[in-house]
């Protein structure tokens, strides 16, 4: 076990792999890697053709025209894996967006390395997924005893906010925004978290992929809480682009608005990374949902309420 050499191409998978006390078996990370802060020295074996910096639309136009010419939005270094002879190499194959696929890595070191690498590959949709992914790369780690500790703890955790919310009826509605241009909203694991929580998740459903939606849709719904969480996206990245959803027909006369719940929260450390900080997510929306019951403390970090 101390001589394991793992290469994780998702951030998810790198942050597991640290929690389940693995850290000085990282040799290599993807190019999104960056928590624990520490791993940010690792080889770098990936990268992206789609740039940050472009807006939502344009992210979203890229996308899918790369997909639509069955191309990878991400480019492999198998030149860097072959040198850094990994033992076991964790990747997914929940989304083909929004992290290095099981099958560009399966197409990317077929008969490449010069040993028996074992391929790990995630495919969250709900909250039990997650702790079954934890399970899997413990297993494959050899370190299932760990595996089994960290998932106790988690599950320690969740099970204090249903308690606390055992007895509280109101269940107001949210719209988790996912992308803002074209609009969706979040599915997978988050309307789990929403009514962990003690909310309504609106227009998705629990395991099922985020759906694109019209705004008119939102509107009709009219939600009691808006959290604004978009895919990749921290706050402050958000926060550049939250005039799509400000100057949208009828955004001032909805509910979430004029009662000033409208919240922006950090995406791309917490609500799309489907691991041991996915109960962080869950606690987030405690706090948003029903701050008389819970600080946590994450607010100004891991979310900010935005005033219109």
């Amino acid at each position: 076990m101390s001589d394991l050499r793992i290469i994780s191409l998702l951030p998810v998978a790198t942050e597991i792999v640290c929690a389940l006390g693995m850290q000085q078996n990282l040799v290599g990370r993807s190019h999104e890697c960056d928590y624990p802060e520490e791993i940010k020295s690792l080889p770098v074996c990936s990268s992206a053709t789609v740039g940050n910096h472009q807006s939502s639309r344009e992210i979203d136009n890229k996308v899918k025209e790369i997909l639509s010419e069955a191309l990878s939005v991400y480019t492999i270094d198998r030149e860097k894996i072959k040198q850094l002879q990994p033992d076991v190499v964790i990747t997914q194959a929940q989304c083909e967006v929004c992290a290095v696929s099981l099958k560009d890595v399966e197409q990317a070191l077929s008969g490449f390395l010069d040993k028996q690498t074992q391929i790990v590959s995630l495919e969250p949709a709900q909250l039990n997924d997650v702790f079954e992914n934890i399970r899997q790369v413990a297993a494959a780690l050899n370190v299932p005893d760990r595996g089994e500790a960290l998932i106790e703890d988690l599950t320690e955790r969740v099970d204090i906010i249903r308690h606390k919310l055992k007895f509280i009826e109101a269940k107001p509605s949210v719209a988790c925004v996912e992308w803002l241009d074209p609009l969706m909203v979040s599915g997978n694991w988050v309307p789990e978290l929403v009514a962990i929580a003690g909310g309504k998740s609106i227009l998705a459903e629990q395991g099922k992929h985020s759906p694109y939606v019209e705004w008119n849709d939102i509107l009709l719904q009219d939600p009691d809480i808006i959290v604004v969480m978009p895919c990749g996206f921290p706050i402050e990245r958000t926060l550049r682009e939250i005039n799509i959803l400000l100057e949208l027909p009828g955004f001032n006369d909805l509910k979430a608005v004029k009662e000033g719940k409208l919240f922006i929260a950090d995406g791309n450390q917490y609500f799309n990374r489907p691991g041991p900080r996915i109960v962080d997510s869950i606690e987030i929306l405690a706090e948003i949902i029903n701050p008389k019951q819970f600080i946590f403390g994450y607010e100004g970090e891991g979310w900010i309420k935005f005033a219109v």
